[in-house]
């Protein structure tokens, strides 16, 4: 039985993502995920601005008059959501928790895949697999996926991205769509991503809160690593100190993305995310 206020974040999630799909988020995704070509439907009469290279001439020379060829594009398209729900995702200096954000913009992708009649799926991970979706199409899938994502309680608080990206190798037997959504605070995980992409089309959001960003130079200040636990006194005061935290968070990632030629978005929790989103669709779709 869920709570009141889980059942709020459901219906306002489900409010604000229809909202955004109707805003055109749909179209998008549509043109910039592909389907694997186009298959042959019917024939018609030819209309003033077809194609003339579409008319089917056998046809037309049994017909008496000009007919072309129909084609529909064959998607049958799997998306599967890699979705972290470590530690570090607890984390919100603004109005929102990165995990609450990763919520939303995971209802919003999950949507798009349902309109376009795609599966969809999920694993929930932190240091370990915490939850597996198997791919589905229907909004009632959809849904359940934010569900689980709003009031799932991981068993970890670290992060093993390796892990995530081997068991979403291992359960996707055909070609997908992979969408990793994660701060990427993790080490060692630039191989398996490679050998993913190569397989799959992955797509890495990188979730980030403006203070990982931009860290204020407020002097001296405690920090505990939310997924370890570990307790250090860092000099913001510092303009390399303040550099080093920003790397870790931001920089590293970005260099693991350019080597493996990952597409990656950026997105800070103290933004809305459906304009980037679009521009990463469009732009996405120019480069293909």
């Amino acid at each position: 039985m869920l709570d009141r206020e889980t059942l709020d974040k459901i219906r306002r999630i489900r409010i604000r993502t229809r909202t955004i799909l109707e805003s055109g988020i749909i179209g998008a995704y549509h043109a910039v995920f592909k389907g694997r070509g186009m298959e042959f439907a019917e024939v018609r009469e030819y209309a003033p601005g077809d194609d003339v290279r579409t008319i089917d001439w056998n046809v037309t020379a049994r017909m008496g008059a000009p007919y072309v060829k129909k084609y529909v594009e064959e998607r049958d398209i799997t998306l599967l959501l890699l979705i972290d729900v470590s530690g570090s995702q607890s984390f919100g200096s603004q109005y929102i928790l990165k995990r609450d954000y990763a919520a939303e913009l995971s209802a919003v992708l999950a949507f798009s895949a349902v309109a376009n009649q795609d599966r969809v799926g999920a694993v929930l991970f932190s240091d370990r697999i915490e939850s597996y979706v198997a791919p589905a199409r229907g909004s009632e899938h959809a849904l359940r996926i934010v569900r689980d994502l709003l009031v799932y309680e991981p068993a970890g608080r670290g992060t093993d991205l390796v892990g995530a990206l081997r068991f979403a190798h291992q359960v996707l037997r055909r070609r997908s769509i992979v969408a990793v959504i994660s701060d990427f605070q993790a080490l060692d995980y630039e191989r398996p991503l490679g050998i993913l992409r190569r397989r799959h089309d992955v797509v890495a959001i990188h979730l980030f809160d403006p203070r990982e960003n931009e860290v204020p130079a407020a002097g001296l200040v405690a920090l505990v690593d939310p997924e370890t636990g570990e307790r250090f006194v860092a000099d913001t005061s510092n303009p390399q100190v303040r550099a080093r935290l920003r790397a870790v968070t931001l920089d590293a990632a970005r260099e693991v993305f350019r080597k493996t030629r990952v597409d990656a978005l950026a997105l800070s929790t103290g933004e809305p995310y459906v304009r980037p989103l679009s521009a990463f669709f469009k732009a996405r779709e120019k480069r293909r």
